[in-house]
């Protein structure tokens, strides 16, 4: 009905105005941009957030894991399993993960539903296909899928505009890492567009038996013709990982650097991804944009108990294998009316995932599967008046879980209204102070419910033993100043989150090793952020994006600082570019933070050093990586394990990658 009202309100608008619409390349190129104009903040929205353009990815992105590339923006710290940059790699956005944080491709939401992770590992290089990201913090605007309750970060495809492309690129490093991948994009011709990419990527890893074997394919294409546009997008990864997720105890890591806790355990993940996307300009004012969108995952890991729980070796291994389809559509629709800009848009999806678990020597021990629904309707009004724009945003969002297995369960609901509002004001043509408040909630994921089971449990009366329900809510104050002159960028902004019903790790792991949570009845974090670039001549440079933030829980009457959560983390490079010769040292420093609640463990605080250098003549680019220069022993991440001592990971030390680049 909303939508319906929208578009019979602009019909009889443009009529009344007689609009001619032009066919240019620019409006084709406008109207493809409107596939991810409706997630995300435009230059003037009262919000926080960074863009990283194609030129930034090109610059920073070497194929590491886009957990990596996202700790040079403020408030992320992050790890990765092997400790170096391919394979698992993770991120929390201010102290909280990153299953909290929505991630979506053109408005496709990315999130598997049921556990509210993206894992980048099942399709690696994924971001030698994107041709930007935009970085929300706090609850942002709008989007589809899961809630974006840390942030969010919606990824924009390959652009089918521009010159014939035909790259291919070739690297090696450390660890006996290795890259190669081809792309071909043909530019717009006529009416049509392609881009295709194909990944291969290897490394022994880091620690002791860490290696991982991985291949990726991304292809886009699209079909333009006058006031209509269709896209297909298909993306797939294969990968294969020696597994290192088990933390190690310091004692261990003196001996011995590369020290995996993990014993001979692997896993094999597939995964693709497939959406159409229709747009419909009815005229310069106003369009209409369409999409179905399908994800597919089929894979399995292992998993020794034994050696988890730190007890004697044996034969025994379980094994939890997985197969899942997501099947979604969404569809939006703009209108601007002079200084009135208005977004409605809705979403929907149905998710099933079916969960196996076996044994060595037991062979199959269960077969479950799970169901999850998603539906959710937006509108967004954006109003300037001179130099003041106003923004509203109101989502409705329910979601829904069931279960199938050897235990009953009654289908659980979620109902969401989550409001934004928030105001701009230019105070020169460059700079502006804004401020925003948003309230999100969000679900627990199936692992909270089922309190870390695989396969749901039963009592000694045949009830299901459930963990958490309860939703969590969050209310999200920000307040920020931005400076765009020339090449002089300057955003600093003041955040506060307010939480009620937090969903946070509680210290204890469930059968599958996987952490278990609980909620606390009163937390906050707040902070201030800087992310400031400053040319000082025309061929040197200074960046820095810093934050330092003020974090607490309160539990029976006790408070504590969150788990994994620096109060303090700066990020600062100095460049030189002349003409085809770039180089760049970076340093980062993170503050020490704890690991459990009693706050009696931490990771110490650190500083690493890197660098980057690259040279282009004719057709052929050649690039070197180097990181922590200093060859600093660096714990970036910690737990306390079963029998209650701290278990850390550790970084590689000084290590490069190198590669060449030609672009016929």
């Amino acid at each position: 009905m909303l939508l319906s009202f929208f578009v019979l309100f602009n019909c009889s608008y443009s009529e009344a105005q007689n609009d001619t619409i032009p066919h240019s390349l620019d409006t084709i190129k406008i109207q493809e941009a409107t596939i991810i104009g409706f997630y995300r903040a435009d230059g003037n929205a009262p919000a926080t957030f960074k863009n990283l353009d194609l030129k930034d990815l090109d610059q920073f992105s070497y194929g590491q894991e886009p957990s990596l590339l996202l700790s040079r923006t403020p408030s992320v710290n992050v790890y990765s399993d092997a400790g170096n940059f391919i394979g698992y790699s993770y991120f929390r956005m201010r102290g909280i993960d990153q299953t909290r944080v929505n991630m979506t491709l053109d408005g496709m939401p990315l999130n598997e539903s049921e556990d509210q992770g993206v894992y980048f590992s099942n399709y690696p290089d994924f971001f030698s296909s994107v041709n930007s990201v935009q970085i929300q913090r706090g609850v942002g605007t709008s989007t589809n899928g899961t809630a974006s309750y840390a942030g969010s970060l919606n990824f924009e495809s390959p652009s089918l505009f521009g010159d014939t492309i035909l790259e291919v690129s070739a690297s090696y490093g450390s660890y006996n890492s290795y890259r190669a991948f081809a792309e071909y994009a043909s530019g717009k011709r006529k009416n049509f567009g392609i881009y295709i990419r194909a990944s291969h990527l290897h490394t022994d890893g880091f620690k002791d038996h860490s290696g991982n074997n991985s291949q990726s394919f991304f292809t886009n294409a699209g079909f333009f013709k006058n006031k209509h546009i269709f896209k297909l997008t298909m993306f797939a990864g294969n990968q294969r990982n020696q597994l290192a997720w088990i933390g190690s105890p310091l004692d261990s890591l003196k001996k011995n650097l590369h020290y995996n806790a993990d014993s001979d355990e692997k896993d094999h993940f597939f995964q693709a991804f497939a959406k159409i996307n229709y747009i419909y300009s009815i005229n310069e004012n106003s369009n209409i944009s369409s999409c179905i969108y399908y994800n597919h995952l089929k894979g399995n890991y292992d998993f020794d108990l034994n050696n988890f729980l730190n007890l004697p070796h044996t034969n025994d291994m379980y094994n939890y294998a997985f197969a899942h389809q997501m099947v979604g559509g969404f569809i939006n629709y703009s209108l601007r009316i002079h200084n009135l800009r208005i977004y409605a848009g809705a979403n929907g999806n149905t998710f099933h995932r079916k969960h196996t678990g076996s044994e060595r020597t037991l062979g199959n021990l269960y077969t479950n599967t799970g169901y999850k629904n998603d539906a959710s309707m937006f509108t967004k009004l954006t109003y300037t008046l001179q130099k003041l724009t106003v923004f509203g945003d109101l989502q409705y969002r329910h979601t829904e879980f069931d279960y199938k297995g050897d235990v009953k369960f009654n289908k659980i609901c979620w109902n969401f209204i989550n409001p934004r509002i928030g105001l701009s004001y230019k105070i020169t043509d460059h700079a502006e102070v804004y401020y925003s408040f948003g309230k999100t909630s969000r679900e627990p994921t199936r692992n909270d419910i089922f309190r870390g089971e695989d396969n749901l449990l039963a009592d000694s009366l045949g009830s299901p033993m459930i963990g958490v329900t309860r939703s969590e809510q969050v209310m999200n104050h920000e307040l920020g100043y931005k400076l765009n002159r020339h090449s002089l960028h300057v955003n600093i902004n003041c955040y506060y989150m307010k939480f009620a019903n937090e969903i946070v790790l509680n210290g204890e792991y469930g059968p599958n090793g996987l952490p278990l949570h609980s909620n606390v009845a009163k937390s906050f974090r707040s902070g201030i952020e800087f992310d400031i670039d400053v040319p000082l001549t025309k061929n040197l440079g200074l960046s820095n994006n810093s934050n330092f933030s003020f974090n607490r829980i309160e539990e029976e009457h006790v408070t504590f600082q969150p788990v994994l959560t620096p109060n303090l983390i700066i990020n600062q490079s100095v460049y030189f570019k002349l003409k085809s010769f770039y180089i760049s040292l970076s340093g980062r420093y993170q503050k020490a933070s704890y690991i459990d609640f009693a706050n009696q463990y931490n990771i110490p605080e650190f500083y690493c050093l890197s660098s980057r250098i690259s040279y282009t003549f004719g057709k052929i680019t050649i690039s070197l990586w180097l990181d922590n220069l200093t060859n600093k022993k660096i714990y970036n991440q910690g737990y306390i394990g079963p029998n209650g001592n701290p278990l850390y990971f550790v970084q590689a030390p000084i290590n490069y990658f190198t590669s060449i680049k030609w672009n016929f």
